[in-house]
């Protein structure tokens, strides 16, 4: 069957469609994508305002428009941690689904972590054994481990990137004094809700997942999305070190010019590393392996797996 995924993200919404069988791999199709950034319309008291609804509504109608055009026959529609923390996001949803006739289905974080979980265990497969996955949101830090498909600890903290820069990161580039401080606030934080993550136990493999990710580790030298998704990827902690003070020093339109980085994610990609960099240091992970599979793959592997 051709299954289409919209993902409503802090940054975009975005369109995956792919062909999809119980017990075969998905191939993707089409993808289509639009930038959101819904954490930018999101007022003080922490409502979405107006015109982030509008263009929530509007930007759904497009992927409606585009799943049809491909033949979509089943689409799953899903909304992460801005529309989840926001005062009025069941506001929000019955307006999208007034409008458009679209179910958002609003996933908890330890949802996120362990479908995004899910993703990466079946693509490196049960040889990884005892399995971290390490995904950076916009709006939330996702962390999970375990031995099997579902994972023994799941843990979402508020950590995105893009929330991060909005609230800790002012200035292009913020001065140094306000780098540590977030780096400080960043640290506490992860360390505070660590322990359900060290009770797993010793770790065989740690996985990296998001945009963020691979963009840190494109920087840090990992293989361009031209040569594929099968392509080996890493990020080694020594180079993220390197990497994240490159970032504190320029400025958005000069990280825009690094390999791997768009113009739209440049100014909050330094929260981004050091949030990956705090996770590293703390969970002991020398080295992170690139997953080009998340949270869509993962929405996806557990459909198939209901259709089994």
């Amino acid at each position: 069957m051709r299954l289409g995924v919209v993902d409503v993200g802090s940054n975009t919404v975005h369109l995956l469609v792919v062909d999809a069988h119980h017990g075969a791999q998905p191939l993707p199709a089409t993808s289509h994508k639009i930038e959101l950034r819904l954490s930018e319309h999101v007022t003080d008291d922490g409502h979405i305002d107006e015109k982030g609804a509008d263009d929530l509504v509007r930007f759904i109608r497009e992927c409606l428009d585009v799943a049809e055009d491909q033949g979509v026959e089943e689409l799953v529609a899903f909304a992460t941690s801005a529309i989840r923390e926001a005062p009025n996001g069941e506001e929000v949803l019955a307006r999208v689904r007034e409008e458009t006739g679209t179910e958002l289905r609003v996933l908890s974080g330890p949802d996120e972590a362990r479908l995004t979980f899910l993703a990466a265990r079946r693509w490196f497969g049960w040889s990884s054994g005892t399995l971290l996955v390490v995904d950076i949101g916009g709006g939330s830090l996702e962390l999970a481990a375990g031995m099997d498909e579902e994972p023994d600890a799941a843990l979402s903290l508020p950590l995105g990137a893009g929330r991060l820069t909005r609230d800790l990161l002012p200035g292009d580039p913020p001065d140094a004094g306000t780098v540590r401080a977030a780096r400080k606030a960043i640290r506490a934080r992860i360390a505070s809700d660590l322990r359900p993550l060290t009770k797993v136990g010793a770790v065989d493999r740690a996985v990296g997942t998001s945009k963020t990710m691979r963009s840190l580790a494109r920087i840090a030298g990992a293989a361009p999305s031209s040569e594929g998704p099968y392509a080996a990827r890493s990020l080694a902690r020594s180079d993220l070190a390197d990497v994240v003070e490159l970032l504190g020093r320029t400025t958005a339109a000069q990280r825009a010019e690094l390999p791997g980085v768009s113009a739209s994610r440049a100014r909050q990609l330094l929260a981004g590393g050091l949030v990956a960099e705090a996770a590293m240091d703390l969970l002991q992970v020398e080295r992170l392996d690139i997953c080009p599979w998340a949270l869509r793959e993962g929405i996806i592997l557990g459909r198939l797996d209901q259709m089994g």
